[in-house]
């Protein structure tokens, strides 16, 4: 099988990439995907807050994946499910794909452009590594997710979730409604690394206490999860002794990070940022490899589906590009780092000698800042450009345009965070 561009995943990210890519001039474009039906991680997320940069409104996660869904059928690129790519091989300018499925077994797909859109899966409990036995009710936030949402069962009456990531402060909220009592939701560091909506309107409104610089120590329980030890942190993340306490419960929720799908990725020998645990990518979401692509979750962890879906549609569009035109002639690179107070940057690398239009830089703070500001800076200490935010903080990712023409005869840009 040929094609002029495969895309591997079917969320948000890949049907965005399809689907402009078609709208950009693409022949041929296959979309794999190993679920039954396209929309990934959104069809188990029923809460509403989808949509609002995207479509200027705001939608559930199934409403958010059926319009892409659509467009997606509409936009004429062939849709492959229940279809495991067991690997991604390059063969100078061809690419090789090899996939399996209950129908056709294994299968060698041929293309000219593969665009990387897996997604990311949660740390589980064997990651963060608590002592204690291996009961039922301890389980991650997404998979409760999937439990309570798509297959309809009641997880646990009394529940503690371990971080405050989106997800975990959802599920506190959605076990909640469902008649759970959540007794806390623990987070190790001194700030929320959840949205700060989320945690309004899920931990707030429902009078449940979020316990920083807290966390659990130990899991009590044999066969069903009887409860779980929790204790105070120092500065250091260490568990100050004396300080610990048990709660009663029978589910924990471990809400403890995300981490991209690069398996893939790093079978094929695409150069991995070992901050972001994804691929390094280019201002046109290029990685390492010329012609492979990547965008969404499986190159950093966003906040929100509607910046998953822009990235899609970027690399899309450069996916189109690069099989119509071939890859760009020795085109200078400008690297972006990482400076005071960011914990890391994408894309990594600009294009030099593009004077029009602008870059979108995605970053995390390290820390929360309150009246600070963005500066972005050259190799010399020259300041490109300056931004005042009124506050900062690692749960929520931060963006900066960058206009193509200021950054052209830099070597490299830094971009930091400074308090006023």
């Amino acid at each position: 099988m040929d094609y002029d561009i495969v895309i591997i995943g079917a969320g948000p990210a890949g049907m965005a990439a399809a689907i402009e890519a078609k709208i950009s001039g693409a022949g041929s474009v296959l979309v794999i995907d190993r679920d039954i039906e396209t929309g990934g991680i959104l069809n188990q997320c029923i809460h509403s807050g989808f949509g609002l940069h995207r479509f200027s409104e705001e939608l559930t996660g199934p409403e958010y994946a059926e319009r892409y869904s659509k467009a997606l059928r509409e936009s004429g690129a062939q849709v492959m499910l229940d279809t495991m790519v067991m690997s991604l091989e390059c063969k100078g300018r061809e690419k090789l794909v090899r996939a399996i499925n209950p129908v056709s077994g294994i299968m060698e797909i041929h293309a000219k452009a593969v665009i990387l859109a897996m997604g990311c899966r949660e740390r589980t409990r064997g990651a963060i590594q608590i002592p204690g036995d291996r009961p039922s009710g301890v389980l991650t936030a997404g998979t409760a997710q999937r439990y309570v949402n798509i297959e309809g069962y009641r997880i646990g009456k009394k529940a503690v979730v371990l971080g405050s990531g989106d997800i975990g402060l959802i599920m506190a909220r959605r076990l909640t409604l469902e008649g759970a009592k959540v007794l806390a939701c623990v987070e190790i560091m001194p700030y929320s690394s959840g949205l700060n909506r989320n945690i309004v309107q899920c931990l707030d409104d429902f009078s449940i206490p979020l316990l920083l610089s807290h966390t659990v120590t130990r899991i009590v329980g044999r066969r069903r999860l009887e409860g779980v030890v929790i204790a105070e942190v120092d500065s250091e993340r260490k568990p100050v002794a004396g300080t610990e306490r048990f709660v009663e419960c029978d589910t924990l929720l471990l809400s403890v990070g995300l981490i991209p799908e690069n398996e893939i990725t790093a079978g094929a020998g695409i150069e991995l940022d070992p901050r972001t645990r994804g691929p390094y990518v280019d201002g046109s979401m290029e990685t390492s490899i010329e012609g492979i692509f990547a965008c969404g979750n499986v190159v950093h962890v966003n906040d929100l589906a509607d910046h998953v879906s822009l990235e899609g549609e970027r690399a899309g569009r450069s996916a189109a590009e690069y099989v119509r035109a071939g890859a760009e002639a020795n085109r200078r690179q400008i690297g972006v780092f990482a400076g005071t107070g960011v914990s890391y940057i994408v894309p990594q690398y600009l294009s030099a000698g593009v004077v029009s239009g602008s870059n979108e830089l995605s970053f995390r703070a390290d820390r929360v800042f309150k009246n600070a500001y963005l500066i972005v800076r050259s190799e010399s200490g020259a300041v490109l450009k300056k931004v005042r935010r009124p506050r900062i903080t690692p749960g929520e990712m931060e963006r900066i345009s960058v206009r193509n023409d200021i950054i052209d005869n830099a070597v490299d840009i830094t971009i930091s965070i400074e308090e006023v």
